[in-house]
């Protein structure tokens, strides 16, 4: 007679055991790592349908989308034409459409010296500082593209426009500028840049920072993330 071998039911269990330990402490590392790559991922798709429709607009026009073009308020009413059915969010803010969810309502707040502004309190800043967030920057203008992703425009002082993304859509987590809310400067020669490069208005020194409180602190990360591949590590 032939004598079978096999596992006991002890040594499956230790087995199962050990499988289970690996699994735990290799399984959350591998998860970020999955996230960081589909907020990479989100960020280059978003920033190529903001320059895509830019050069549609600009082919339309027959000349480059500059900013001193665009007074007060008049460039999302036009932007938004260039993408397949989007939700208008209407202005954002607190005069921001309440018919979807997807939009990036604000809330009033009356400051200390008496001051009414808008804020947005699903945001944090990029060090996490805060969970509010000044909706100065995205309240010229919102709207719903059909992958999710919001945009959101300031377009206020003559001369300077800024369009921001939320890349992964405002009821999906981190909302925190700088990993998944990311912010370019339309530049006076048509061209879309990352928020941070050369020449655009705020510098990733000030505004991308660990230890900023500022309210913006995160608006110039972009340049950031789409140049250097560590900026990703601590995310």
């Amino acid at each position: 007679m032939k004598k079978l071998y096999g596992f006991t039911l002890a040594e499956v269990l230790i087995t199962l055991g050990i499988i289970g330990v690996v699994a735990a402490m290799t399984l959350p590392a591998l998860i970020q790592k999955n996230k960081r790559a589909e907020l990479q991922s989100g960020l280059k798709t978003g920033y190529s349908l903001l320059q895509q429709a830019l050069q549609r607009m600009s082919a339309d026009n027959g000349y480059p989308v500059i900013p001193a073009n665009y007074p007060y308020r008049t460039f999302k009413n036009e932007f938004i034409k260039y993408f397949d059915n989007p939700v208008d969010c209407k202005w954002g803010g607190d005069q921001g459409t309440t018919n979807s969810p997807l939009c990036g309502k604000g809330k009033a707040v009356t400051v200390d010296n008496g001051v009414t502004n808008q804020e947005i309190q699903i945001y944090k800043t990029y060090n996490k500082a805060s969970n509010i967030i000044s909706s100065k920057m995205l309240d010229d203008g919102q709207f719903v593209l059909k992958n999710g992703m919001l945009v959101m425009i300031e377009n206020y002082s003559t001369g300077k426009i800024f369009i921001s993304i939320d890349i992964n859509s405002i009821t999906k987590k981190p909302n925190i500028w700088g990993q998944d809310l990311f912010t370019f400067q339309l530049m006076t020669d048509g061209k879309l840049l990352p928020m941070g490069a050369d020449g655009t208005a705020y510098k990733a020194e000030d505004y991308c920072s660990k230890t900023s409180t500022n309210t913006l602190n995160g608006i110039a990360c972009t340049q950031r993330a789409l140049t250097d591949e560590s900026y990703w590590d601590g995310i």
